[in-house]
């Protein structure tokens, strides 16, 4: 158990820290309006966090800096929380000032803003595909030999996928067709749709289509929709700004895992339960961000989360600011995509 005066340095080391990036010493400590301790009573404490593993010593300097446990014991008992400014929630509700009602683009908008808004990368994850189901589907020939198929689902994610009409393809069969898989296809998930289509819809079409064959073939590609979800990503390059990140290998081992996301990253993004949560570290399990902290926040429908919004930066990230923006916006997202799923 940590005294009172070892919590107290502990947070001023790390409150430093975070804004200086530099090591912290016992003399810059024994400057600050909050610490009333001797040089010699600072060191001692200091020495006896070090031998408690909560900061460590520099190759550089004589100063210390936190360990990845004292990060995590900062964040879990000394943080204090962040009150948001009538700007930054002004800047948060311009997300949905826009009446934009495609998911996608709800969460591309969030991602940039709180990337903005903190000066980190921001990582956002919406709704898994498997769970969407068709909404309304319209197709809308762009000439003689070609259509789009436009995929809406209940989540308002929108797909547009490209198909062959044949040539003899009259007006009116395409708008039968829009009208026979509305009606058997609304309300079927989208890792069911093609199964679905086969299954049931081939045998109206085959009585109301005269080219039968050649649209069976078309529409059962063009309904082979992808399930897998997508990361969005905002401010990639600005983890250059923080000096942790100055060294080109370290740079260019993160950069590979954000330009090409596998799946510990998906994983990380989607195995979280409700809430604001803190990775630090080595807790990422993924070499590349041994050097980074990951704070995810969840919005929900009902009681289940669907998905996730995160903020990617260093170990010294201002770990107060970032949990309150994203608190605030996962709260909103909430209440948007609640508002959404039920219109």
């Amino acid at each position: 158990m940590l005294t009172e005066r070892q919590l107290l340095i502990l947070q001023v080391i790390i409150d430093d820290f975070i804004r200086s990036a530099q090591p912290v010493g016992s003399r810059s400590l024994s400057k600050k309006e909050e610490i009333s301790f001797s040089s010699a009573t600072i060191r001692n404490e200091m020495a006896d966090l070090e031998e408690l593993g909560f900061i460590e010593k520099t190759h550089t300097s004589s100063g210390r800096v936190p360990s990845e446990k004292g990060y995590r014991y900062y964040v879990d008992h000394l943080l204090s929380p962040n009150r948001i400014t009538v700007e930054d929630m002004s800047t948060l509700r311009s997300i949905f000032a826009d009446r934009i009602f495609e998911l996608e683009k709800v969460i591309q908008k969030s991602a940039q803003i709180i990337s903005d808004l903190t000066d980190y990368t921001s990582i956002a994850l919406g709704p898994e595909f498997k769970e969407h189901k068709l909404k309304k589907l319209e197709i809308v020939p762009i000439n003689q030999e070609t259509a789009v198929a436009i995929i809406i689902t209940d989540t308002g994610h929108v797909e547009n996928r490209l198909f062959h009409l044949p040539s003899s393809v009259k007006n009116t069969e395409i708008e039968k067709l829009m009208n026979i898989l509305n009606d058997k296809l609304q309300g079927v998930p989208l890792y069911d749709l093609r199964n679905k289509f086969f299954k049931e819809v081939s045998i109206v079409l085959k009585s109301h289509i005269e080219n039968f064959k050649e649209i069976l073939t078309q529409m059962g590609d063009t309904l082979n929709v992808s399930l897998h979800d997508k990361l969005f990503f905002s401010g990639k390059t600005k983890i250059l700004n923080q000096p942790e990140f100055h060294d080109v290998e370290t740079f260019k081992s993160l950069m590979s895992v954000i330009e090409n996301p596998d799946e510990r990253l998906y994983h990380l993004m989607r195995k979280n339960p409700s809430g604001i949560h803190v990775k630090i570290g080595r807790e990422i399990n993924t070499s590349a961000m041994e050097n980074c902290s990951l704070v995810t926040a969840t919005y929900t429908v009902g009681e289940e989360p669907i998905g996730t919004i995160a903020v990617l930066g260093p170990k010294r990230m201002d770990y107060s600011r970032v949990i309150t923006l994203l608190n605030y916006l996962g709260n909103d997202l909430t209440s948007v995509l609640t508002k959404l799923y039920h219109s």
